[in-house]
């Protein structure tokens, strides 16, 4: 009867077609890309470079999406193997937009790409269960420190990317709403369509999603799982640890000598095969593993900022010729030490390893981001120290340096040593533990931990 409607008619009967096609759901997403993703993109094109280029791979990644939820609206619930070939996409697209600002360290708009890289995964919500809502709010907190450092660096200068950063973090807080109000405990899928096929197109009789910019990524082999619960859980861990980095690897089991064949030949006599674990994801079944690269070490003043990176072993870096507004940023650097002789703008410690640093005088910060086991040592005045995802650090501060304001966040292991009159340090730990409550009026936060008088 359809196909009876006049010419006339022809807009009505496209808006039929189209509410049957699209559910609910796929139009309130619809809102989300129209409404602070269109306004994330207009800006970040008005700004331009490579946030502009950052903006279009993440305009690609909502585009994959938007076809996973369509697919999702019209077909039944697939297989879990079926499943993570769905998910491809939009995974393959959130590792493009991270490695696109580690490709990056050098931009000047460098916060921007961070404060995106870091909070991408949440597009991972559609593979967790039963809290995707606060999944995304956990990502869109990552993203703080350096959406804080946007707006500290700019509300003064350029109020575009202040209402980039307004723009950008209403994404995810949209986001949280619109989960809330439609998949509230985990993806909702179609009760009555056919099941969902691995080529993630939309069932016969329903009008397919557009499909992203360019061509489709190539899938990625995810494994294969058994189904059920188990299925769910590797589902959740792929986008869980798309956020860990080298962190990835804390969780791997400890093998013993006796355990290994190539160590204890009488493993080899027993006749069975070996107990195996579960195989490890390829990221691109089609191309060969590539050797890691170890890239050359820098040490040289680009404009205004001294880059010091990817150093090994190296004990006497000094950076002597140095002026006021002149920064300093060093990039993993590992088990060496750097000395920064006069007074400079700023220094930041950037995933690095067991890196001593030593310096006269800074009149704005020192960050130590992503570090581990990092030893500060301030020789003149520092007003500010930031230590941010960093697991072990010590700060050593100057008799002029006690006022410093030393301003942490998901770090553990720090402590600062203070000078006595003797010369000598005394060694104070900073409290990682904190107890909250609610007085009647406000929320009052104290240190739990018992730190030395």
């Amino acid at each position: 009867m359809l196909y009876c409607v006049c010419l006339g008619h022809g807009v009505i009967l496209l808006l039929f077609l189209f509410s049957l096609a699209v559910s609910v759901y796929v139009e309130a997403y619809d809102n989300l890309l129209s409404g602070p993703v269109a306004q994330y993109t207009a800006l970040s094109q008005k700004i331009g470079g490579d946030v502009q280029k950052h903006a279009e791979l993440m305009k690609q990644a909502f585009s994959c999406q938007r076809q996973f939820l369509v697919t999702a609206s019209n077909s039944q619930k697939p297989s879990d193997s079926v499943l993570t070939s769905l998910l491809a996409p939009v995974s393959k697209v959130i590792q493009e937009v991270q490695a696109f600002r580690e490709k990056n360290r050098s931009s000047p708009l460098f916060n921007h790409l961070s404060a995106v890289s870091e909070s991408v995964p949440a597009l991972g919500w559609v593979a967790m269960a039963p809290k995707p809502g606060p999944f995304v709010k956990e990502m869109q907190d990552a993203a703080t420190f350096y959406t804080n450092r946007v707006l500290k660096d700019y509300k003064e200068k350029d109020k575009m990317h202040v209402e980039w950063v307004h723009a950008y973090v209403s994404i995810w807080t949209e986001l949280q709403a619109y989960i809330k109000q439609h998949h509230t405990t985990g993806l909702s899928w179609s009760k009555t369509g056919p099941v969902a096929s691995a080529s993630g197109g939309a069932p016969s009789g329903g009008a397919p999603a557009p499909p992203p910019p360019g061509p489709p990524p190539p899938p990625m082999d995810l494994g294969k799982s058994s189904g059920g619960d188990s299925g769910a859980t590797n589902r959740n861990a792929l986008f869980a640890s798309l956020n860990k980095g080298a962190d990835i690897t804390k969780g791997l089991k400890h093998v013993s000598d006796d355990q290994k064949t190539h160590k204890n030949p009488g493993l080899k006599a027993q006749g069975g095969p070996l107990p195996s674990g579960p195989k490890p994801f390829a990221a691109r079944p089609t191309a060969a593993a590539s050797p890691a690269r170890t890239l050359p070490p820098v040490l040289e003043l680009d404009g205004k900022k001294w880059k010091v990176e990817n150093h090994e072993g190296a004990q006497n870096l000094v950076i002597s010729d140095t002026e006021l507004k002149q920064v300093v940023y060093a990039f993993k650097c590992n088990n060496s030490t750097l000395q920064v002789k006069g007074k400079i703008n700023s220094i930041t410690l950037d995933n690095c390893k067991k890196l001593g640093l030593v310096f006269d005088d800074v009149v704005g910060i020192v960050e130590v981001i992503n570090c581990k086991d990092v030893k500060v040592q301030v020789m003149g005045k520092i007003p500010t120290i930031s230590i941010n995802k960093t697991d072990g650090c010590h700060v050593y501060l100057s008799k002029d340096s006690l006022s410093c304001e030393i301003i942490s966040a998901k770090s553990s292991e720090m402590n600062v040593l203070v000078p006595n009159k003797d010369g000598e340090y005394t060694e104070i730990p900073v409290p990682e533990q904190f107890k909250t409550v609610w007085d009647g009026n406000k929320l009052v936060t104290t240190a739990t931990e018992i730190c030395p008088t």
